[in-house]
């Protein structure tokens, strides 16, 4: 009896540790084959820390469309100004971008954007900020009307040792689901017949490098695999690292099948506009005024707090911290960009004066506050600066 007990035993422990196993995968790109990883639909996406990027190319193509729907449209000789969007960061405190947004229609001089660019909850953002006004009911719904079970389900503590993170992200792939819906992706491929450009960020966790997919591409495609792939890429830029599931992408290389595990683009950069390394006046057409328009979705000052002197709330200020320079950095870079190429740079974030509590992550009370704040300050246009804060002396 002793030893068919302890056959039982032993059987439930394998039948436990078989349970617990973690999640598989397909091969990860070989080295040195990164680049030339092909996903479902292929060609839509850039790697801007490498040299020889195609991104350049691209955007010749973007300007050659621009040039051809201006002549059908009668404005090829006097081509309307010229407007970017960069959207950051920022989880649930992305209800202020998507508030500034509305109200900055409310005020009746929001520009159609040229180009937008968004990362984690920008990425959520960028798609109908691209479309404009007629989805400031997504923007509103999205960062008013969710709570925290309409973006994950927590899993138990175990899943920090035999999972790949420690909440299930399924309710926020279908909120995605539900907002990018068919009819999207056909306006946004017909924007892209204009020269317009949609970019969503993500970091290739492989490689660790970041990713730019052009998504006006991947709607233009006409693919039967353009929605799945487009709406895999809104989820991967938004699934923060530990918190939320990588995003597996089944790409081949010299017909051989991978994957690429995918997570929050932050994890990279807080906000982006184009590479540093492509230089805006040798591709676009000349005598025409630009302004980048950057939402950093956070505040950008200090943010004191008396931290407790227990492990987790040691880590998570220190990614807090690091998290806050990074994006700092980030909007000094656009910055330089923009003084480079002769665009105007606008700035807004959350101003160090909004301190309604949040008592947890995604709470819809907060997200209502800080929208309505984000909301009033795009009515009335007080939210732009033309200077990043780490410049004072030139204000």
């Amino acid at each position: 009896m002793r030893l068919g007990g302890f056959t039982a035993l032993l059987l439930t422990l394998l039948v436990c540790v078989s349970a617990c196993a973690t999640p598989g995968r397909l091969p990860a790109v070989p080295v040195g084959q990164t680049a030339n990883a092909q996903p479902v639909v292929p060609n839509v996406r850039y790697w801007p820390d490498r040299e020889g990027d195609n991104f350049v190319e691209a955007a010749q193509i973007s300007v050659a469309k621009e040039r051809a729907w201006l002549a059908r449209t009668g404005q090829a000789h006097a081509p309307p100004p010229v407007a970017f969007l960069a959207i950051s960061g920022g989880g649930d405190a992305g209800a202020f971008g998507a508030g500034l947004l509305v109200g900055w229609t409310q005020r009746g001089d929001r520009p159609a954007f040229r180009a937008v660019t968004g990362i984690s909850t920008g990425a959520l953002i960028a798609p109908f900020a691209f479309l404009g006004p007629r989805y400031d009911h997504v923007l509103r719904e999205a960062y008013t009307e969710v709570s925290q079970r309409d973006i994950l389900r927590r899993r138990f503590i175990t899943a920090a040792l035999w999972n790949d993170a420690m909440a299930d992200s399924q309710p926020l792939a279908g909120l995605i689901k539900r907002f990018i819906t068919p009819q999207v992706l056909s306006e946004i491929a017909a924007e892209a017949e204009k020269g317009r450009l949609l970019f969503i960020g993500t970091t290739d966790l492989d490689s660790r490098e970041p990713v730019i997919w052009d998504m006006t591409a991947i709607a233009a495609s006409r693919s039967p695999a353009a929605l799945e792939l487009f709406r895999k890429v809104v989820l991967a830029s938004a699934s923060i690292p530990g918190a939320f599931p990588p995003v597996m992408f089944d790409v081949t290389v010299g017909g051989k099948r991978y994957q690429e595990m995918h997570v929050d683009g932050g994890t990279s950069h807080q906000v982006f506009m184009y590479p540093s390394s492509f230089h805006l006046k040798e591709v676009a057409m000349k005598d025409r005024p630009r302004t980048i328009y950057v939402i950093r979705n956070s505040r950008l000052d200090p943010d004191w707090a008396s931290v407790d002197r227990r492990t987790l709330s040691i880590a998570g200020r220190s990614v807090s911290s690091l998290i806050h320079s990074q994006g700092l950095g980030d909007l000094t870079q656009i910055f330089l960009l923009a003084q480079r190429d002769g665009v105007k740079f606008n700035l807004a974030f959350i101003p160090a004066d909004f301190d309604v509590p949040r008592e947890h992550d995604f709470d819809t009370n907060y997200m209502r506050a800080l929208f309505e704040r984000g909301r009033r300050m795009g009515v009335d246009g007080s939210a732009w600066r033309n200077i990043p804060p780490e410049y004072p002396t030139l204000r």
